[in-house]
């Protein structure tokens, strides 16, 4: 190709390949154009190593946008304000594939009428702003003229929307950009019409920042219609980004309408809605004209470094995926006992008026730690902004009354440090210390700070410290933008929840209770970047909260597998809805749109009790009594015995009404949505009736110990009498359940079978079921495993750090199910996802999702 190829390929990447071609036919010889477009569309596919060619359009598209030129205007110098501020190379690359997936994924903007309508779902606090600021300057690279940035429902998180689009974009190439909308300025009446605006701008790109308000988005529209209804629209590609898309957005009588009217204005329109929670998004009803995300839905990549739910708190482990200490979360976690938190916020509003909260030990606790890991972070030489969040509650009236005593105690800190007062140095020692062998330096290669040494930063930092009320009435708002770094605590409730980003956040204090997993997890202000002060952040809240996180990082990791899923298989969004793990308390989201039921298979799957509540007696005695029914049955009815001698007793060729009945009896914990005996009844009842026939005959496994003393043992039956095994309890759980984590292991799950246990840890969760589907014996044999697990189970040696005894009122019995096979007959489960068929539903199907139907709006101040 000569060298005109190029210039014919820089312009169809800037105006789009069709309209080039029309152009370049009025001139050259269109045989001629024809071999350009070939070409081009050839390089459009493999132009970039680490650019497979199915990103380069979302399913059902033809590929378009085969990445950045190096001489686009707007994207390259914002390549080079990121370089130049620090970004690493292998950062930026991640940035600049990921922005140019989202590009590809929309319309080729020289098309004649478009609509795209996609989903981009990042994390909390993880750099969103960043990857749609790099869409907004690729867009206006490929011929998208007017952008309009909407950007949550605050004033706060609009203005820092707005400067930071104005330091990265517009004052990289200021003959560009034409702003509607300043740091000072939401979208106000304009002097000039919309089309003789759109006219002076030439070839330039019109953008404007406004925030999700009626009175604003009024206006706009009330401004653009004119154009709109005279023809300037209609060769004026528009890219409308919609930041926290889950807010104001989704179902509301009056943002959403004017959100549809907006891109009605237009002929050549995208909307791309930002969000970490896309619960409601992905519920939206498709049949609707609304914003349901139909053309795709696409997961950002945690970058490197990101704290998120699953490094902190841990999460489940998911389909197909073995139970280990690698998905604990580190422990940066501290409990604010359940009857504590009466004292830190008001139990009703009724008790609001002349609510003081008291200063007790895990707030005071919360304080000095902040105070001692900013001074850590002096000494390594970090003298960056620092910040503390207390979220007690979304009540003006509660953030207004910690103001006081919070700047007591710092009068006090201030005394007792200037003072040398001996008690209090040995009390923040013993606390520094303790922390940082919880939570070592060095297992994020960063330096340990003895206690002396920070002692010397201690005295400024307290005295530097502004206690700030951050709500939608306080005159007093956290400002980062001052030449000093801010050390300050921080007490606010909703303004702090969504976007707004807190500088430096080392420790949360968060007693705040919310219904539903967007409200909740929007409120991680903690989740983020730590750079050299990875080891220090601290969350304080209550063990329930703590639990609700934990499954909010379990849902989280199910979402972007089947968002991964979908775009490897070429999938679109209106032909399979995302899946969403429920939960027996939190709710969804407040706008379930079109949700139902969804479905999962337990074929190949192996499912196990770990939560038991240890303190109810007729709970455990119930399910003893379960299992020994089980048992008797069994042995009555004459199936084989195999007893191995070591307290792991086998009985084989057990009927499948036995299994049925003992489910019937046996009670599981509601935060054990798998091990469901409801669910599970009826997929084997459905396996039952299949043709062949499965799961009508089952290997009991009765997995104790040899008898050692009479304390110890579990006696099933006469002929099945067995000693007990430890399972200890994780040292946060208790109260209300005891978490013993793992019940079963790997070698269990094939113990009906002739597999030693060296080849059976060493094979793969779908290794042991190939295993069972292969052999013919066991391809239709469900496996129960039942533990007769002592009531007094100490945790070993290896493990008192984490764990402690089981102290449950009774012998507890663990029950495990191994299924054979990959069936396809699939039973309602514990998810919901959007009804994309557009079929009745039977309103039997709701039955998991009726509870989480209430409106959550409550929560918003």
């Amino acid at each position: 190709m000569d060298d005109f190829f190029d210039v014919f390929a820089a312009q169809a990447q800037r105006s789009g390949l069709e309209q080039t071609v029309l152009k370049f036919r009025q001139r050259f010889d269109p045989d001629e154009i024809d071999g350009y477009v070939r070409e081009f569309q050839r390089r459009a596919e493999s132009v970039r190593v680490g650019y497979p060619p199915k990103i380069l359009a979302a399913p059902g598209m033809k590929p378009w946008y085969p990445g950045p030129l190096a001489d686009d205007p707007y994207w390259v110098p914002y390549a080079d304000f990121l370089r130049h501020s620090g970004w690493p190379t292998d950062r930026l690359e991640v940035l600049d594939e990921a922005s140019s997936k989202i590009i590809a994924f929309t319309n080729d903007p020289s098309h004649a009428t478009f609509l795209t309508k996609g989903l981009v779902v990042g994390h909390v606090q993880s750099g969103k702003t960043t990857n749609y600021t790099a869409v907004i300057a690729k867009a206006a690279d490929v011929g998208y003229r007017l952008i309009i940035v909407l950007s949550g429902i605050h004033n706060g998180l609009r203005r820092q929307t707005q400067e930071r689009l104005a330091e990265q974009l517009l004052a990289r190439k200021d003959d560009g950009w034409f702003p509607l909308t300043s740091a000072d300025s939401d979208f106000e009446e304009q002097n000039s019409k919309a089309a003789a605006y759109m006219h002076q701008s030439g070839t330039g790109v019109t953008l404007c920042v406004v925030k999700k308000n009626s009175m604003r988005l009024q206006r706009l529209i009330e401004w653009l219609r004119p154009a709109s209804k005279s023809g300037t629209f209609v060769d004026l590609p528009v890219l409308i980004i919609d930041d926290e898309a889950d807010q104001a957005s989704v179902n509301t009588p009056i943002i959403n309408p004017q959100i549809r009217q907006l891109l009605d204005l237009f002929d050549k329109r995208t909307y791309l809605g930002y969000t970490a929670t896309p619960f409601a998004n992905v519920l939206i009803d498709p049949s609707a004209d609304d914003l349901y995300p139909e053309t795709f839905i696409l997961s950002l990549p945690q970058p490197d470094g990101y704290f998120g739910a699953e490094k902190i708190f841990g999460r489940e482990a998911v389909e197909g995926e073995a139970s280990g200490s690698d998905l604990d979360g580190h422990d940066m976690v501290r409990i604010v006992p359940a009857p504590t938190v009466d004292r830190l916020r008001p139990r009703r509003r009724v008790d609001t008026p002349g609510f003081a909260p008291a200063m007790t030990g895990e707030l005071t606790a919360a304080v000095r730690y902040f105070w001692m890991a900013t001074a850590a972070r002096r000494c390594r030489g970090d003298d960056g902004h620092s910040t503390m969040l207390v979220h007690p509650s979304m009540q003006t009236v509660v953030h207004d009354a910690y103001r006081a005593p919070l700047e007591r105690m710092r009068e006090t800190m201030v005394e007792a440090l200037s003072t040398g007062d001996e008690k209090v140095l040995g009390q923040l020692r013993e606390q520094w210390e303790e922390e940082n062998r919880k939570v070592p330096a060095a297992q994020f290669g960063n330096r340990f700070v003895p206690f002396d040494d920070l002692l010397g930063h201690l005295p400024d930092v307290v005295a530097q410290t502004d206690v700030v009320l951050d709500n939608h009435r306080s005159r007093d708002r956290l400002d980062y933008s001052g030449r000093e770094p801010v050390v300050a605590i921080a007490v606010g409730g909703n303004t702090l929840s969504r976007g707004l980003t807190l500088e430096g956040l080392v420790v949360s204090f968060f007693v705040r209770s919310a219904r539903t997993y967007d409200t909740l997890l929007q409120m991680g202000r903690w989740f983020g970047f730590r750079p050299g002060y990875e080891d220090l952040p601290r969350i304080w809240m209550t063990k329930q909260l703590k639990e609700h996180f934990r499954h909010l990082a379990t849902v989280e990791h199910e979402i972007r597998l089947d968002i991964r899923r979908y775009e490897e298989e070429d999938i679109l969004p209106s032909e399979v809805g995302v899946r969403i793990r429920t939960h027996p308390v939190l709710n969804v989201t407040a706008k379930m749109g079109r949700a139902r039921t969804a479905y999962a298979s337990y074929g190949g799957r192996r499912v196990q009790a770990r939560y038991f509540p240890e303190a109810d007696r007729d709970w455990l005695t119930g399910n003893l009594r379960a299992a020994r029914a089980l048992v008797g049955e069994a042995v009555r009815d004459g199936v084989e015995l195999v007893d191995h001698g070591s307290g792991e007793v086998l009985l084989r060729d057990v009927d499948v009404q036995h299994v049925l009945r003992f489910l019937e009896g046996y009670q599981v914990h509601e935060d054990s949505p798998d091990l469901e005996p409801r669910l599970i009844r009826a997929y084997i009842e459905k396996e039952n009736r299949r043709s062949p026939q499965s799961l009508l005959s089952w290997t009991v496994a009765v997995m104790g110990s040899p008898v050692a003393d009479a304390r110890h043992v579990v006696e099933f039956d006469e002929r099945v009498r067995v000693g007990t095994i430890n399972r200890s309890k994780l040292r946060d759980s208790g109260g209300q359940k005891a978490d013993i984590k793992t019940l079963m292991t790997k070698e269990h799950r094939v113990v009906d079978m002739d597999v030693p246990a060296a080849e059976a840890r060493r094979r793969s969760e779908e290794g042991l079921i190939a295993l069972r589907n292969e052999h013919p014996e066991f391809a239709d044999r469900g496996l129960l495993l039942l533990y007769p697990i002592a009531k007094d189970s100490p945790p070993d040696d290896a493990n008192k750090d984490t764990r402690r005894p089981l102290e449950a009122v009774e012998h507890v019995v663990g029950a495990a199910f191994v299924f054979p096979g990959n069936s396809k007959d699939k039973v309602a489960n514990r998810y919901v996802q959007v009804g994309i068929d557009h079929e009745a539903v039977d309103p039997a199907e709701y039955d998991d999702v009726a509870g989480a139907l209430s409106d959550d709006e409550g929560d918003e101040e």
